[in-house]
Order: structure tokens, then sequence, then C-alpha cells
């Protein structure tokens, strides 16, 4: 036995390198520890004062989301020569999580502009594109919307009916979009849309769309049930002229842009997810130990302890699948599943959740003032956009199909 332990030691010295044992430990830098530290203090001084009355009258944070593009929020993981932070996807998901604790208006405005938006022109963009737009989406100086769903195409995003069709040296885009976050106040809008019908998803393309563009309108802003203070509504498009050079990567690229966009974008949300999760968490753990029933606080019932229990396990595990999306999309590896995985759990997390810090709360838990009752609604959308949860299970089910 002892031979076979020196054996196995030996072997994993032999075979341990710097970047395998980067790949196993999801060990927090230092300059992870500080973005998390400055994420948390900026949510807590800026963001928590209002956030109910925000919700509460869809009041838009303007200035809040001001300040986190003047913090560098907005635009994490851009190459810093395009004004971006140059941070790693780890260093977003750290940020992402401690901005939802507190605001998802807020978190779901800049998970759009790093993880849909600054990403997909970053990686598939000309290098006019990037220096006319990325520059400024990057430094928060503008933000940016991605335009994919429609009334009739949700989760089956082949069915686009918005056109997009050559006509001398432009493109001519009809249409409409729906359920577009930072729709109103967005400077700049990706929209996918349809060039060629007979040729199906493999003839749809990606175009960069100004808002101010003639011919572009915006619905009213949607009332919704949770993150009711971010900015969500159907934008039209009629007879808008985009000059050709706007057009995202080779003719016909627009599916697979949208397709390897959404991966990253699922890394955001489950960020989201698991940040409003552990919101709740914390309020009621923190809760328990103040609420007495029965001559002691009520952390100290079993009923009670059982459920913060599994609240830690499954938020734990939701955090973990997070910073292994995060690290594969780090280390260049496949993160179509792993990404899909993270989004699942902790959106499916995120719920449960916060209906048991609701229940934690009692009837506490049901107004306003604690709000426990906003991160539950709040939580319910992180299963539907980004792809909803059936979504993922197609996803990641094809894939361990596939071996």
């Amino acid at each position: 036995m002892q031979s076979i332990r020196k054996k196995i030691e030996k072997y994993i010295i032999m075979n341990t390198d710097t970047e395998t044992a980067a790949g196993l430990s999801f060990e927090l830098t230092e300059e992870h520890l500080m973005i998390q530290k400055a994420a948390r203090d900026f949510a807590q001084n800026e963001l928590l004062p209002g956030v109910i009355e925000r919700d509460s009258k869809a009041i838009y944070p303007e200035e809040q989301i001001k300040k986190m593009g003047e913090l560098g929020f907005m635009g994490m993981m851009v190459d810093p020569k395009y004004g971006g932070g140059g941070m790693d996807a780890v260093s977003y998901v750290l940020a992402m999580e401690e901005i939802s604790k507190i605001d998802n208006s807020c978190s779901v405005a800049m998970s759009v502009n790093n993880s849909l938006v600054c990403w997909g022109i970053e990686t598939f963009g000309t290098e006019e594109q990037k220096q006319k737009y990325l520059t400024r989406l990057a430094t928060g100086e503008i933000i940016g919307a991605f335009c994919l769903s429609e009334p009739e195409a949700g989760s089956d995003a082949t069915q686009q009916r918005t056109t997009a069709f050559e006509k001398d040296d432009h493109y001519l885009i009809n249409g409409t979009k729906n359920w577009i976050t930072n729709g109103k106040y967005a400077s700049v809008y990706l929209v996918i849309a349809q060039s060629d019908v007979e040729a199906k998803h493999r003839g749809i393309n990606c175009f960069i769309v100004e808002a101010d563009t003639e011919g572009v309108t915006t619905g009213i802003k949607e009332d919704k049930l949770g993150i009711r203070a971010s900015d969500t509504c159907s934008v039209m498009f009629q007879d808008v002229k985009v000059p050709k050079e706007n057009r995202v990567g080779e003719d016909g690229f627009g599916f697979k842009f949208a397709m390897k966009t959404l991966s990253g974008g699922r890394i955001g949300i489950a960020s989201q997810a698991l940040g409003i999760a552990s919101g709740a968490y914390e309020l009621a753990v923190a809760y328990s130990k103040q609420r007495e029933a029965f001559g002691k606080p009520i952390s100290q019932h079993q009923a009670i302890q059982f459920k913060l229990a599994d609240m830690a396990t499954e938020i734990e595990a939701a955090r973990l699948l997070c910073l292994k999306a995060a690290r594969d999309k780090d280390t260049g590896q496949n993160y179509d599943l792993s990404g899909s995985m993270a989004k699942l759990f902790a959106s499916e997390v995120a719920m449960k959740t916060t209906v048991e810090a609701v229940q934690v709360h009692g009837g506490y838990g049901f107004v306003k003032e604690y709000h426990v009752e906003r991160l539950m609604r709040d939580a319910k959308i992180t299963q539907i956009y980004e792809g909803t949860s059936e979504i993922q299970r197609i996803v990641i089910s094809r894939t361990v199909l596939k071996g």
C-alpha cells in the first residue's frame, strides 16, 4: 500500500503543471478578491439605496448604470485597447453575483452589454466596427441591446420574421423584436434578421444598427413580474437602412453568431441567478438569527436549520458550476455544456432558494421592505431568458448523448 501511495504522489508531482493546477482550482487570486469587493461595495453603497422604489415604480436605474460604466463594469472582459477592463470570465462571474444580490435590473443591463453586445462585436466584428462601437460600449459611454426574440420566434431562433435584404449599398431591415433588454436606452442594437428566406437559418445575418437610425422605434416599457426597473420593450424596424459594412461576419453567419453569443450570455445569467440565490440566503440567515419564536431565535429550530443547510449546499454547487463555465471560457475550452449546466442549475436554485427565503421570513417575507419578495420575483426570469430551462436540458442532453 505504501509503495502504491508513493507512486501516485510521484505521478501527481511529475504530471501537474501550472496550467493543469489552475484548471482544477477555484481559488481566487488577489485581483479576483479585489474585484469581488469592489462590486460588493458598489452594490451596497450605490444600488441598495432606492432599489425598492425603483422596483415598485419601474424606474430605470440610469444613474446607477452610468456609474457602473465609469467603474468598468460594463466592459469587463473587453481588451484594454478597446477601452475594456481586460478581465477574465471568473472576475465577471464574481462581479455579477455581487451586483445581482442587490439589483437585478442593473445586473441584467450589465450582462447584456458584456456577454452579448461587447463580446459579439469584439469576437466577430471588424476592426472598423470595434473602433466605432466597441470602444464606446466597453467604457459605458453608450450601452447596447441584443435583438433576437420576436413575437413568433423565442426558443426557436431559426424562425426569424425580421428581414434584411440587400439594396444598392445597404441592407433594408423590416420587422419587430420582442423582450429587448436596454431597448429604449440602448444606442446600438445587434439585430438578427433573415436575408435569404430560401436558405432558412443559413440565410440569417447579424447587423449593428444605431438606435437613432430613421425607421427605428420602440414600444412601451413592459410591465413585468420581476426586474421591473430594467428597460424591456419591443423594437420595431421599418425600412431601416443599414450600411453593408455593419453586417457582422460573413453572409449567413447570423444564426451561428446568435448561438455562440448566447453560450457566453448563459454564464452571465447563471451568475445573476447565483447572486439572487446567495442574496436571498444571506437575508434569510440574518433574519433567522434575529427573529425569535418559542423563546429562542428561529435559527435554533431544526426546521429552519434544514432549510438553510439546503440553501447553502445548493448555492455552493451553483457557484462551482458558474466558476467551471467561466474557467472553461478563460482557458479556451468549449463552454456550451458547462454554460448550459450552470445556467440550468443556478436558475433552479435561485427560484427554490428565494421561495424558501420568503418562507423563513414568514409574513415579513411577503412585504417589499424585507427584499426577499423582490428577489423571488426576479428569480423567475432566470429560468426563461437566455434560453429556457427546457432549452438548456436539450443542449445538455444532446451533448452528453454525443459522448
